[in-house]
């Protein structure tokens, strides 16, 4: 995620607000004191509570995971829809190898047809796609159901198995509703960050404190990030085991993105992703405790059964 300056993520009610509060009318003097910026800034902070507290709030049925949305179920599947030639354009547009595609595409409808997937409102929605990128090694899901693996990574996997695994990790983010309540949640995030920014504005140590502010909700930001991974990373072993895959391929998958990193990362804190060795360990558990209850049923029980988060 590239991010930008607070005052980039204004709102145009916030930024005329803080225009007002520094440049006066008509290009006047700037208004003198805190009190002026610690108001507006408190305004912001409360109008970004607001609506946030304002946003749908639904638990969702595989995670039991109460989640605040930006979008309904509607609205991500348009999104994804819209957006899906944009994004393909991106990484060069489709693959030309015509088998691969359809590879991709079987397999895909497989983990939702023969799973639980399929009893969301996603379910007639998904799309598998194959992109033509060669060098970048990624795989990603927008809302609603769109879902891309670039040529780089399918080279990468030996097996339908792993193929699966990372299909399966898309999925996931899918009906988890991850880009939804990102969505909420980064907003929710930067707005604060643009709060504490206009209140701190003009102090000698303003600049110093909102580049921390602005460290932290990247941070926070972060944080939502690799719990959607592990999230998704679960539900991969879910559809997985339910429609006759082995799960166990996503510990390769894991090696795979790991050597593809060059074997090293930064901290783990300061990634949207979690480190490789630290998700092997969630999946192998996840798959033991799916094995023992039952969950595991091929073709899905229709039952929703929530993972532990």
């Amino acid at each position: 995620m590239n991010w930008r300056t607070p005052l980039d993520v204004l709102l145009p009610q916030e930024r005329n607000a803080y225009r007002r509060s520094y440049g006066g009318r008509s290009g006047g003097r700037p208004f003198s004191g805190c009190g002026m910026r610690l108001m507006i800034a408190g305004a912001i902070a409360a109008f970004a509570l607001f609506q946030f507290l304002s946003l749908p709030k639904e638990t969702n049925p595989f995670t039991g995971r109460e989640q605040r949305l930006n979008l309904n179920t509607q609205e991500e599947i348009q999104l994804g829809l819209n957006s899906a030639p944009e994004m393909a354009r991106e990484f060069g547009g489709l693959s030309s190898d015509k088998a691969a595609r359809e590879r991709v595409a079987r397999i895909g409808a497989k983990l939702v047809d023969a799973t639980d997937a399929d009893e969301t409102p996603y379910g007639q929605h998904f799309n598998f796609h194959l992109l033509a990128d060669a060098k970048t090694v990624n795989a990603f899901a927008l809302p609603g159901g769109q879902i891309f693996i670039t040529e780089a990574l399918y080279r990468l996997l030996e097996t339908e198995d792993e193929l699966a695994g990372v299909l399966g990790h898309e999925i996931g983010h899918v009906v988890g509703r991850h880009s939804s309540e990102q969505i909420a949640n980064s907003t929710f995030v930067q707005r604060l960050v643009t709060a504490v920014t206009v209140g701190l504005a003009g102090d000698d140590s303003g600049y110093a404190a909102a580049r921390a502010a602005q460290a932290v909700g990247q941070m926070v930001t972060m944080k939502y990030g690799r719990g959607d991974e592990l999230e998704a990373d679960k539900l991969a072993v879910l559809f997985m085991l339910q429609a006759n895959y082995d799960p166990e391929a996503m510990i390769r998958v894991m090696e795979v993105l790991k050597q593809a990193s060059g074997g090293g990362s930064q901290p783990e804190f300061m990634s949207t992703h979690p480190n490789p060795d630290n998700r092997k360990e969630v999946i192998q558990a996840e798959i033991e405790k799916l094995k023992a209850s039952g969950a595991d049923k091929a073709g899905g029980t229709g039952n929703l059964p929530t993972i532990e988060i």
